[in-house]
């Protein structure tokens, strides 16, 4: 993991969250120990593959609203179903929108996509449709978002 450190506690806790899971339990629970370790060095690996992204990719973010929490790395997005993951992101400072007290649905749907690394178009409501994170902050917190560690350096008031 070249520049980003990665602390023994924190793989603690992805050990500890793959470990939980109900499958692997059962797994263990019927004897077949070497394949819940099996699929629980995967699950770390994912994750550490996860948090990495998140913390290189400049247009990362988590989002959390009804339908589950999502780390978004560009166009792609990983579905958390754990969150002590989404946790994790978000304590080594990746952003973390809530979307839960958003109302209008519709709205939000029609919002563009963040974009990745690369170029922001000039129409953000045309056939593409990305936007800076920044941008898209805005216009999520124009719905009623909340946002924790926000890219932008905080303003003197």
């Amino acid at each position: 993991m070249k520049g980003i450190p990665m602390q023994t506690g924190i793989l603690r806790v992805l050990r500890a969250i793959a470990a939980s899971w109900w499958r692997h339990k059962e797994l263990r629970r019927t004897g077949q120990s070497a394949q819940a370790r099996q699929l629980e060095r995967e699950t770390v690996l994912r994750d550490l593959g996860y948090l990495r992204q998140a913390a290189t990719l400049p247009n990362a973010h988590v989002i959390c609203g009804k339908g589950g929490t999502f780390i978004h790395l560009g166009w792609t997005f990983a579905l958390i179903e754990r969150f002590p993951l989404a946790a994790l992101v978000v304590a080594r400072g990746t952003t973390f929108i809530d979307i839960q007290p958003v109302t209008d649905v519709i709205a939000f749907a029609s919002l563009p996509r963040v974009t990745r690394d690369g170029p922001v178009d000039p129409e953000p409501f045309g056939p593409v449709r990305s936007v800076s994170l920044t941008t898209y902050i805005d216009m999520v917190k124009e719905l009623g978002a909340r946002i924790v560690n926000n890219p932008r350096p905080s303003r003197p008031t």
